[in-house]
């Protein structure tokens, strides 16, 4: 038995997610490290998105693996594992911030209710992009500070979209949102971390074109060459 759990263990690394988790049904320990490995990076960054405390989203990936593992055996298929288990990570993450705020109950999506049908169009990504701003260590600070002072839900879903890269009907299957939910509070975030950063760059926010929402449609103005020199 250790022998075969070595064995996976080298050939893990080139095996999709069903095959590991198929596996790790089994008592495959090793399989389930293996998916551990490759979203324990991943999950950190979303946690910490949600709860901005280091001890926290360690936590709360650690709890939110603990919870796969033993739940594997409700993981159907119907979805992508990784989704999945992003689900379970943000709820665990909510549970850290309400503790931290023990207030009120924190709710992602509290104050946009009233916006949930409203659907701005996507607006013009500015240049550099907000991954590649990211990327960049003399700004990555700036950048953070700007993605924690939005509002959880945009946060969030800024966070799943333009730095982790998953899809919109992922996004909105781990937030439990419509696509154009997702799609609006993408837009509201964007549109928040561009005004915000212009502050940094010595940009007034009227120097960047932005489209209004919805109806009528209008066409979305293109970004003039200024901005993008000056980042």
């Amino acid at each position: 038995m250790a022998a075969e759990s070595a064995q996976f263990g080298i050939r893990a690394e080139t095996k999709d997610d069903f095959d590991l988790v198929q596996a790790s049904k089994n008592g495959n320990v090793a399989a389930f490290e293996q998916l551990v490995k490759r979203y324990d990076g991943k999950l950190f960054r979303i946690a910490q998105s949600v709860t901005h405390n280091r001890e926290d989203s360690q936590d709360a990936v650690q709890e939110s693996f603990l919870r796969a593992y033993q739940h594997l055996a409700d993981f159907r298929g119907n979805s992508q594992f990784s989704t999945w288990l992003i689900r379970i990570t943000v709820n665990q993450s909510l549970m850290k911030l309400r503790k931290q705020r023990k207030a009120r109950e924190v709710s992602l999506d509290e104050d946009l209710r009233a916006h949930e049908d409203v659907l701005p169009r996507e607006i013009i990504d500015w240049a550099p992009n907000a991954e590649q701003l990211y990327g960049v260590s003399e700004l990555r600070s700036i950048l953070l500070k700007t993605i924690e002072e939005l509002q959880p839900i945009l946060r969030t879903v800024f966070v799943l979209r333009d730095i982790e890269g998953l899809s919109t009907v992922q996004t909105a299957e781990v937030l439990n949102l419509s696509q154009s939910a997702v799609k609006s509070r993408l837009w509201r975030a964007r549109l928040q971390l561009r005004e915000r950063l212009n502050k940094y760059f010595g940009k007034s926010a009227e120097s960047w074109p932005v489209p209004s929402p919805p109806p009528p449609p209008l066409p979305v103005p293109r970004l003039s060459s200024a901005p993008s020199q000056a980042l």
